[in-house]
Parts: C-alpha cells; sequence; structure tokens
C-alpha cells in the first residue's frame, strides 16, 4: 500500500459510479488515480472532488487493469471550508484547469507543491489576488521567468526585460508587477490595482503560450472574468 498526499486537479466520472482522478502528489508529481465506487449512494467522499482539494489517499501498489493505481482510501488534509463561496470556487476551478494543463508531465517537485499549499492557503484567508501571484510564481518555479533587470519592459517572447515595449499588454506598469512579484520574499502580500488585474492576467497567459509547448488558455478563466465582472 502507498500513500499519496495530492491537490486534486480534474476528475472524470467512469462508468455510473467510478472516477478517475488527476491530482499533483507530494510523492510523485503527477499522478493518476482510479476511484471505485466514489459516485456510489452510499460513498460520503463524492464531496471531496473539489479543484485543489488537498487530498490523503492510499493505493494499491500494483496498477489496475487500465494502467492507474486504485484508491483503498482517501481523506481530507485540509478542510478549507470556502468552496461555497463563488468567487473563491471560480479561482480554484480555474487554478485547478491551469496546473491540470501544464502539469501532466511534471515529476516530483517539491517546491512547487509547496507554492500550491500556499496558495490554496491565501484563498482560504480571502486573498483572492493570490492567484495572479501564484501564476508568476509557476513560472518563475518552472525556470522561464523573465530576467530581471533594471530596464522598463518584458519582452514575451525573448524573456528578457527590455528598454522597448515589444509587446501590447507588456506596459510598463504590467511589467513592474511582473517584476515585483519576481523579487518580493512575500509576493502573496503585493495587491495588484483592480484595473490592471484584467491585463495582468492576460499578459501571463501570453506569456505562457510562448514558454509552454501545447499550452492553451483554460476554459475556465472566461467564467472568472464574469464573475470578477
Amino acid at each position: 500500500m502507498l500513500i499519496y498526499q495530492g491537490f486534486l486537479l480534474s476528475y472524470v466520472k467512469y462508468g455510473d459510479h467510478d472516477a478517475v482522478l488527476h491530482c499533483f502528489t507530494k510523492e510523485t508529481g503527477f499522478q493518476s488515480f482510479f476511484a471505485r465506487g466514489i459516485y456510489a449512494a452510499r460513498n460520503k467522499k463524492k464531496p471531496y472532488l473539489f479543484p485543489l482539494n488537498l487530498l490523503q489517499i492510499s493505493a494499491a501498489g500494483n496498477p489496475s487493469k487500465n494502467g492507474l493505481s486504485v484508491v483503498k482510501t482517501m481523506e481530507l488534509c485540509n478542510e478549507y471550508g470556502d468552496e461555497h463561496l463563488v468567487k473563491h470556487s471560480s479561482v480554484l476551478f480555474f487554478v485547478a484547469d491551469f496546473l491540470n494543463q501544464v502539469l501532466q508531465s511534471e515529476p516530483v517537485n517539491l517546491l512547487l507543491f509547496d507554492e500550491v499549499y500556499s496558495l490554496r492557503s491565501q484563498i482560504a484567508i480571502g486573498n483572492l489576488d493570490a492567484y495572479m501571484v501564484f501564476l508568476v510564481r509557476f513560472i518563475q518555479i518552472s525556470g522561464v521567468a523573465p530576467l530581471v533587470s533594471p530596464l522598463r519592459f518584458i519582452d514575451p517572447e525573448s524573456g528578457i526585460f527590455s528598454d522597448i515595449q515589444n509587446h501590447d499588454l507588456f506596459t510598463q506598469d504590467i511589467s513592474d508587477i511582473w517584476k515585483e512579484i519576481l523579487v518580493s520574499p512575500a509576493p502573496y502580500d503585493i495587491r495588484i490595482s483592480r484595473k490592471l488585474k484584467g491585463d495582468f492576467v492576460d499578459s501571463v497567459m501570453i506569456y505562457g503560450l510562448l514558454h509552454f509547448s501545447g499550452f492553451r488558455i483554460p476554459r475556465s478563466l472566461e467564467i472568472l472574468r464574469q464573475v470578477y465582472s
């Protein structure tokens, strides 16, 4: 029996009662599990299936016929209690959607796991701007962040700062926010002006399109925009 701690990124119902869970785990990185009977009427664990819930999963050492580790037990590691809040849940869905896309080949990465934990804790206490900071922190941990310099504008394609604006979204205001997050010892204390939030998130999506192979803008971003509009 193997024990995992993992953040739930997505799940797919399989048949009438089962599901495939996609998680980012502390022990193995991205990992998929087969959860038998989770949709059965008597199973009380279905409410656990919420984006970025931190789960403790015990699974059989040998994979099932479909190649997935079979869940034996599943418990919540943390009960954040904010899933019913519309703004919180829209942020959680978006971040989980983003991570489910970019982490599918991610091995063990304790630094990133701890960063997701920090993000989840920040959202739970009502710091909803934290997801914007997290996006840049993710890029930084992934090793493709812009190289900070005294120059004013990020060139998103080359990943360096420049003295010339090379992209409409990467104004000096937006570039300054990136720079502040990249160098701050306490990035989650940073607050982003309401008028800049939309352009800032768009700038991160553009950067992701340029630097992550196969990346596409999550559909859940549009829902997040509607909630905040």
